[in-house]
C-alpha cells in the first residue's frame, strides 16, 4: 500500500484540502430502524443483529481497513451499524448530513429512542473527521430542492470525486420506495446510473 499523509492517521483530522487518496471509497445508504408498529415492516428492530452481521460480511469481503474512506449520514439504523463496523476496522469515516447536526439528530437519530442517541454520540467520539452539514458546505436549500436528495447527491459526488473505480456502494434496503424523497431507493438509482458497483443487503430476506 502506498504511503499517505495520514501518519499516524489516528492523530489527524482528514479535511477536504488534504491530498490523501483512499484505496476504496465505501458509500452507504440504508433504512432507519422501523418505528414501533410500522406497517408494512421495512427494517424491524428484531433484524438489527443480522443486518449488522451482513454489513460486517460485506466489509470483510472487500477487505476494508485504514486505507479506505467511508461516507454516510449517521442516522439510526443502517448508517450507525455501518459506522460501527467501519470503526472496528479503522476505516476513515466521514458523516455528511442534510441538516445542521442538532436538527439531524432530532429527525434521524432520537426519533427511534435514546439508545440510538447514545450510539450516535459514542460513534461521533471516535470520528477522525469533522461532521459536514449540507447547509454549511452547500449553502441554503434552493426552493424546490429536497434536502435528502441533495444530501444523497452530495455524498455520491464526493465519493466519485476520488475516482469512479474506487467507489463501492453498500445499501441496506427493502427494494421499495421511501417514505419520502431522497431515500435509499434514490441513492441506489443514482449510483447505478454513474457507477454500478453495488452490494445490496435486502432487508426482506434477513
Amino acid at each position: 500500500m502506498g504511503k499517505t499523509n495520514l501518519e499516524p492517521a489516528r492523530h489527524r483530522i482528514v479535511e477536504p484540502e488534504d491530498h490523501w487518496q483512499p484505496r476504496q471509497v465505501l458509500l452507504f445508504s440504508g433504512h432507519m430502524i422501523d418505528a414501533p408498529g410500522r406497517q408494512p415492516p421495512r427494517f424491524p428492530r428484531d433484524k438489527e443483529a443480522v443486518a449488522a452481521q451482513k454489513i460486517v460480511e460485506v466489509l470483510d469481503q472487500l477487505g476494508v481497513g485504514p486505507d479506505d474512506l467511508a461516507l454516510t449520514q449517521g442516522a439510526c439504523g443502517g448508517d450507525l451499524l455501518f459506522t460501527e463496523a467501519c470503526q472496528q476496522r479503522k476505516v476513515i469515516i466521514q458523516w455528511m448530513q442534510p441538516f445542521h447536526e442538532p436538527e439531524f439528530i432530532q429527525k434521524s437519530v432520537i426519533c427511534r429512542g435514546e439508545a440510538w442517541r447514545d450510539r450516535y454520540v459514542a460513534a461521533k467520539a471516535k470520528l477522525r473527521t469533522a461532521i459536514r452539514s449540507a447547509p454549511e458546505h452547500l449553502g441554503s436549500l434552493p426552493e424546490g430542492v429536497d434536502p435528502y436528495e441533495r444530501c444523497n447527491l452530495w455524498l455520491l459526488h464526493t465519493a466519485l470525486g476520488y475516482g469512479v473505480e474506487k467507489v463501492h456502494f453498500i445499501c441496506l434496503w427493502d427494494g421499495g420506495g421511501g417514505d419520502g424523497k431522497g431515500g435509499t431507493a434514490h441513492m441506489y438509482e443514482e449510483v447505478k446510473r454513474r457507477s454500478g458497483s453495488v452490494t445490496w443487503i435486502d432487508t426482506r430476506t434477513l
